[in-house]
């Protein structure tokens, strides 16, 4: 590497002071600051010709887009950016003035001072009712939304009615249509922008995501075809757009909620503004406001749909990641029991046995005639103690380690050769190798098929059992039978903490426990839950 005091004497570079360096800083962020007031001017006037390029009349646009595009950009980037739609306005309204329906200047004066007053307002209200840079996922902040957008468009429209009214362009028995028209125009036109600025800007490439598939284009295809199709009836259909709007709602949230809005008002406003559709027929402040109430209803209705499924979806996620912390700390519970259990009891257990064998050495040692009543006792104490033994051994593997990782059907067949060596009950057990369950899913129904097992041989006497497993279409199914004395299953059995254990548990999954049972016919236990899928393999 060669350094720059290597270099020779006229190739140099001249270090640069503090004070240059700042200076090139700034030239460089001025630069950059002027492009984006360039680009903001020119997004500015592109929504203004495309309002006026709708209007149904000289003067009369049904919507106005340049307030949302306003809104969005002072909102997302901050007020600093306020000269570029100053200057989007200040070209559109030098526009008016040549125009042949020009307005008097002290009238464009006032409807650009309210303009500018409604954008500002606009972004301020906005960040303080639903914070900064937030996303339309909750119905407060929709509702936030409305009325941040409710309180600036009405500044505007005052500001506008007043200096039309002070230039003469209105008398006062038009002001107040002239007023609700251009408040909702404003407030139309920054329903259909600005939800699609503030789902689509900030993460444009998740949004397209999203929105690029099969079902996604559909959806579209659907937004278009409906609303092409409301606004070539005369008659009053216009609401065929609903269903694609509900669609997009539920199945692509705000980021496709916000385009299908776009696609039904383009619509809506392109086809009355060429003398189409339902609205056409009538007379203009009708027309007017007929488009503007429909826009602003399906702009509203879906954004709050849009908005209460994110949020069902979001509690959905939000009470699975409980679940799965709730089930971590229960398994590092499960683990501190196993250790305490084999510290403690399974130690004394174990002392037990050993201090039984010595009674039973020393009795045997005091002559040839030993106690057979005392020795009984001994032997049946030490039998006892190693069945319990046994017991806590699997209790303690049981605790320690997960019952079901190498499968539902192989935990069941395993606690079920545990039953036969102990008790000598035959069971048999089938079914798929590997299930695509989650593991709670395999858990929970291990516990159900194991609470059964231990039904059995508490209470029904059998000679034998059998444990079915099988997985249908997302749905999984177990089965335990027996061919014990059986009991009245249409009987209430209260306080039986076993079976409401196994009912609660099929319920948490989705399923439904149900006990067929007849005196003297054996018992037969069938759960039949959602399968809660994880990854793909054999069997559902």
């Amino acid at each position: 590497m060669t350094t720059q005091a290597e270099l020779p004497l006229g190739h140099q570079e001249r270090v640069l002071t503090p004070r240059e360096a700042a200076a090139r800083i700034l030239r460089s962020r001025g630069l950059r600051y002027l492009a984006g007031v360039l680009a903001l001017a020119a997004a500015y006037y592109g929504a203004a010709k495309l309002g006026q390029s709708l209007r149904y009349t000289a003067s009369v646009a049904a919507i106005w887009p340049p307030a949302g595009v306003g809104i969005a950009a002072l909102y997302l980037w901050g007020l600093r950016w306020w000269p570029g739609v100053l200057v989007g306005e200040l070209v559109v309204n030098g526009e008016l003035l040549v125009d042949e329906y020009s307005l008097p200047l002290g009238s464009l004066l006032g409807q650009q001072a309210g303009n500018m007053a409604e954008i500002v307002v606009g972004a301020v209200l906005l960040r303080r009712l639903i914070g900064s840079r937030a996303a339309l996922d909750r119905a407060e902040r929709v509702g936030g939304l409305l009325v941040a957008l409710g309180i600036a468009t009405a500044v505007s429209a005052t500001a506008g009615t007043t200096s039309m009214l002070a230039g003469g362009v209105i008398d006062g028995s038009e002001a107040l249509t002239f007023w609700r028209t251009w408040w909702l125009a404003d407030t139309s036109g920054a329903l259909v922008v600005l939800p699609l600025a503030l789902a689509w800007i900030p993460e444009p490439a998740a949004a397209w995501r999203r929105i690029r598939t099969w079902e996604g284009t559909f959806m579209i295809a659907a937004a278009v075809g409906l609303g092409v199709l409301a606004f070539s009836i005369d008659g009053p259909v216009a609401y065929l757009a609903f269903p694609a709007l509900i669609w997009a709602a539920f199945r692509f949230g705000t980021t496709g909620a916000t385009l299908a809005i776009v696609i039904t008002a383009g619509v809506a406003v392109g086809f009355t503004a060429h003398e189409a559709g339902p609205f056409s027929k009538q007379p203009i402040d009708l027309r007017t406001l007929s488009t503007q109430v429909y826009i602003a209803v399906a702009a509203l209705a879906t954004l709050f749909l849009s908005a209460l499924v994110t949020e069902r979806e979001r509690s959905a996620a939000e009470l699975a990641e409980v679940r799965r912390r709730e089930d971590d700390r229960a398994m590092k519970e499960r683990h501190r029991i196993a250790r305490d259990l084999h510290d403690s009891v399974s130690q004394a257990l174990f002392s037990t046995v050993l201090h039984t064998r010595t009674a039973q050495n020393m009795l045997k040692r005091e002559g040839p005639t030993p106690s057979a009543p005392l020795e009984e006792s001994l032997d049946a104490i030490g039998e006892l103690t190693r069945d319990a033994q046994s017991e806590m051994r699997a209790l303690i593997f049981e605790l320690g380690h997960d019952a079901v990782e190498d499968g539902l059907v192989a935990a069941l067949t395993r606690h079920a050769s545990g039953i036969r060596t102990r008790h000598g009950l035959e069971i048999e057990v089938e079914g798929p190798e590997r299930l695509a369950l989650s593991p709670r899913a395999q858990t929970e129904l291990f516990r159900i098929g194991r609470e059964a097992l231990a039904n059995i041989v508490k209470h029904a006497g059998a000679s034998k059992a059998s444990v079915h497993v099988e997985a249908r279409s997302g749905r999984v199914l177990v089965e335990v039978r027996d061919d014990g004395s059986g009991f009245d299953s249409a009987a209430r059995h209260p306080g039986h903490f076993g079976l409401e254990s196994m009912r609660s548990r099929a319920a948490e999954l989705g399923g439904v426990l149900t006990i067929s049972s007849t005196p003297g016919a054996g018992t037969v236990v069938r759960v039949e839950a959602n399968a809660d899928t994880e990854g793909g393999s054999d069997g559902v």
